[in-house]
Order: structure tokens, then C-alpha cells, then sequence
């Protein structure tokens, strides 16, 4: 498959008016930011509490079309590919007899209209990759810098030094549980019913076993999915280090922790004790996992991704937080990167700034909202007990499987299947068009009342954005405080 290289693309707008942003956190929300304001000149400190992005507990990441889009935009094509595999297919799974219910073969004509491609790698290579682009963009990192407390109307950042950092604008990616979210809301996450453990297996130990080397002499490099009662597994290779990502999904346990503490191997082996033989055998190859709970925190208000001081952003998992092992993760936090440095690539005045971080939220609330719903739809889906709903489940896909479908495929008398409308809705998603979209919509308008531009600069000469139809509002900021605010 042919991808477009960043030779294709325009030069990234620079903004007139460049500012300081202050980054907390150093995730891919974090760092995807750094690399995105970076490109349009502005100014980036990034504070990250980690020694060293050497984290490899954390396991496998999976980077749909959507993510792989931007990152070729940015130029970073050849290094993705390097540290990355190219998936082609998916095969669902029964996780307790081994039944291939089906497959799916990713469709070509599909993945060359997102411009991106479905690719698997480690996470830290990706963190590392989205560092190192950061760093020679000019943009100041300082790990091993833990922050203790936050202030958004000073703008002011102190770490656990004493040493106090100011800038423009803070930028909380801190995630779920950092202390910019917790600026903003105390509310506790829903008591979570599932955990999820995750490794990765070393491929030379799967290729001497006669059951598992099977994963990887499929006709097409593949990830699966195995369906259980109350269970799931996804397991897919990775690229860089050659390794098998394994995913597993049980009831809670009491063995749940962070991402950074090892888990116990006894805990996922129980999970996987009424599963299928292969998935027990790589079970007993995996020499290391973590453990993390599936909590489903209360989505923010709207309108608080932004501090009421108008100078503080949630990001990331911070703003939007996901179920571990969510194939959207990763790629909603590089959108907010790319859609946060359209808005600012366009900033010319101080008091545009609180306008364009509530114009980011107003972009991206629905989005990343329905995007969630979706991925604890698939874990819910993954996961259904056994019954009537199961069967039906089952049954159709290997109705589809016995006549040489793919089973997320439409049939030629019915509609396409919802599940595959879903996916490809979301894998096709532009962010950067997105804001590119608000921008003629909506910024120019604004600018034009302020005698910032002239017809021309916001007429023909800037109509180059494809429109989309999808969530139009009537308003920039519907029942948005920026309505009301001074920089209106």
C-alpha cells in the first residue's frame, strides 16, 4: 500500500504571534503536543516525572489510520516504519474452545482513503519516537522533574524542587489521575468490574512451539481477538523488538495496580485458566505483566477541559480518559496534539488565546466522547456472557466465515455492518481538517470583527479545506462561556 510522504504536504502554517506553552506530563498526549506546537514556532517546556522513557512494562500499543495519518503528515513516515509492523487482517476467536469465528482482511481501498495505515508497536518506542522529534524541534524537556502543584491563574507550574516555572499557557497531560485533571473535578471513577493485564512474548519462544508459531504463519499479518464469558484476549505482533502484545481482560481481581508495577503472572494465569490451549501457553511463556483496572471515570462538564482562568488546557487521558488496551487511545491523543496547533497556528493576539482553547474543546468533546463509548462498547462486546446474545454473536460472524466473508463485511442483501460502519467512521476522521474546518467557519469571522484580516486573506485565498457534514453547530462555542467572557 502506497502512503503519502510528507513531501506532499504543505509547510506548516507558523503562527505571528508565537507564545510559551508549559507541558505537564510526558506521555504520547504530552509529547505529540510538544511535536505539533514545535512545527508552528512556539515555544514548548515539557515537565515529565519519569528518569527515563525506558518503560517497557507498558507492553503493546496499537496506532489505528487515524494516528498513522498525522504522524506521516509530520513528516515521520520512515522512523514510524522502523520501529513498527503493518497489520492486514484480524481473526476473531472463541477464548475457550479456539474456534476462528472468522476473518477480516483490512480493506486496502479503505485504508488508502484515510491516508493512514493500521500498525502495531511497542509503546515506548512510540514515546521515544514522539521525544526525539520533540527534542530536535527545539522544544525543552526535563524529565525526572515531578511537579507538585499547579497554579492557572498565575500560570505557574512549582516542582517538587521549589523551582517555579510561568508560561502563556499550561497544557495539563498529566492523565486520569494527575494533578491538572484533579484542578478541575474530584469525582471519583465508577467501581470497575474488570482488569486488564498486559505482556509481550518473546517471538523466538512462540516460533518453537508447534500450537503458537501458528500466530504468526497466518497468510496475512494478523492481530486476534478472542471472545470469552466474562473474558477477552487481544494479542497482536509488534514491530522493533520482535514480540507478541497480549492484552487479557478478566474480572476483577485485587491484583490491579499502575502501569508501572509489576503485576503478578499467577493473577493472568487464572484469568486465562478456562481458555483455549494456546492462549494458556502463552500465559506460561510471558515472564513479566501489568495490571490495570477498566475504570469508567464521569466525563467532565462541559466546557472544563478548559480552567476558568482561560490559560489552562486538559489533554489527553487528563480531558478523555480511556479503557487500558483501547485501540483509540494513543490516536485521540495525538489528534489533540495536531487539532490544539492548527487553532494556534493561527494566533496573532493574546486575546485569542482563551478562545482558541475553548474552540479545542468544542472540537473535540464529541469526538472523543463517542470515540470512548465506542471502545467500552468493544471490551463490553468481547466480553458478553454466555446466552442468547452470545450465540446470535457467534453465529453471525461464522455464517459469514462458511461463505468466504470477511466477517465485518456487508452481504450483498443487507446494509454494511454496523460495527465496520463504526470503525471505518473513526479510522477515516481528520483532525487537522477538523480544525481547519472551525477555522474558516467560525476563527475568521471572529478576526474579521477584530479588522485582523482582509477579505481576501480569509476569502478564496483560504478556502482550501474539504467540509464535512458531520456535527456542524451553530455556534463556535454552543452555550460556552467564551460567549460571555471579555474575549469574545
Amino acid at each position: 500500500m502506497t502512503v503519502p510522504y510528507v513531501s506532499e504536504y504543505p509547510l506548516p502554517k507558523r503562527a505571528e504571534l508565537q507564545i510559551k506553552f508549559l507541558i505537564v506530563g510526558g506521555g504520547i498526549s504530552g509529547l505529540a503536543c510538544a511535536v505539533a506546537l514545535r512545527r508552528i514556532g512556539h515555544k514548548v517546556v515539557l515537565l515529565e516525572a519519569d528518569r527515563t522513557l525506558d518503560t517497557q512494562l507498558l507492553g503493546g500499543c496499537r496506532m489505528a489510520p487515524n494516528l498513522a495519518k498525522i504522524l506521516y503528515h509530520w513528516g515521520l513516515h520512515d522512523k514510524l516504519a522502523s520501529i513498527a509492523v503493518k497489520s492486514q487482517m484480524i481473526n476473531l476467536m472463541s477464548f475457550h474452545t479456539g474456534e476462528c469465528l472468522g476473518p477480516h482482511v483490512w480493506d486496502e481501498e479503505m485504508l488508502r482513503e484515510t491516508r493512514g495505515e493500521f500498525i502495531f508497536a511497542h509503546y515506548t518506542d512510540l514515546r521515544s519516537l514522539l521525544y526525539d522529534t520533540a527534542v530536535s524541534l527545539g522544544a525543552d524537556i526535563r524529565l525526572n522533574s515531578p511537579v507538585a502543584s499547579i497554579d492557572p491563574d498565575d500560570q505557574s507550574v512549582t516542582l517538587h524542587t521549589g523551582e517555579v516555572l510561568t508560561a502563556d499557557v499550561i497544557i495539563g497531560a498529566d492523565g486520569a489521575y494527575g494533578l491538572a485533571r484533579g484542578l478541575i473535578t474530584d469525582d471519583p471513577p465508577a467501581p470497575h468490574q474488570f482488569v486488564m493485564y498486559s505482556t509481550t512474548i518473546s517471538k523466538k519462544a512462540i516460533m518453537v512451539d508447534q500450537d503458537l508459531r501458528w500466530l504468526y504463519d497466518q497468510q496475512y499479518r494478523s492481530m486476534f481477538s478472542w471472545f470469552g464469558d466474562g473474558r477477552a484476549v487481544l494479542g497482536f505482533p509488534l514491530g522493533g523488538k520482535e514480540e507478541f502484545a497480549l492484552f487479557v481482560y478478566g474480572p476483577a481481581d485485587g491484583f490491579d495496580g499502575t502501569w508501572t508495577q509489576p503485576a503478578l503472572l499467577d493473577g493472568m494465569r487464572e484469568c486465562l485458566a478456562s481458555s483455549e490451549i494456546r492462549l494458556q501457553k502463552l500465559g506460561e511463556l510471558a515472564t513479566h505483566a501489568t495490571c490495570v483496572p477498566v475504570q469508567d471515570f464521569k466525563a467532565l462538564d462541559e466546557e472544563d477541559w478548559v480552567h476558568e482562568s482561560g490559560r489552562m488546557l486538559l489533554i489527553g487521558e487528563a480531558a478523555h480518559p480511556y479503557p487500558p488496551g483501547a485501540i483509540q487511545t494513543c490516536a485521540m491523543a495525538i489528534e489533540d496534539g495536531a487539532v490544539l496547533a492548527k487553532l494556534f497556528s493561527h494566533l496573532r493576539s493574546p486575546d485569542q488565546i482563551t478562545s482558541f482553547l475553548y474552540a479545542f474543546e468544542s472540537l473535540r468533546l464529541n469526538r472523543c466522547t463517542t470515540v470512548c463509548t465506542k471502545e467500552f462498547g468493544d471490551i463490553y462486546f468481547m466480553t458478553m456472557p454466555l446466552g442468547p446474545q452470545q450465540e446470535g454473536r457467534d453465529n453471525h460472524f461464522r455464517s459469514k466465515r462458511d461463505r468466504g466473508l470477511n466477517v465485518l463485511d456487508a452481504e450483498s442483501a443487507e446494509e454494511e455492518c454496523p460495527q465496520w460502519t463504526e470503525i471505518k467512521e473513526v479510522f477515516g476522521y481528520d483532525a487537522e481538517d477538523e480544525a481547519d474546518n472551525w477555522w474558516q467557519e467560525w476563527g475568521l469571522l471572529r478576526e474579521r470583527a477584530a479588522g485582523r484580516v482582509n477579505v481576501l486573506e480569509g476569502g478564496l485565498a483560504n478556502i482550501v479545506v474539504k467540509q464535512q457534514s458531520n456535527h456542524r453547530n451553530m455556534s463556535p462555542f454552543p452555550n460556552s462561556k467564551i460567549a460571555r467572557s471579555k474575549f469574545h
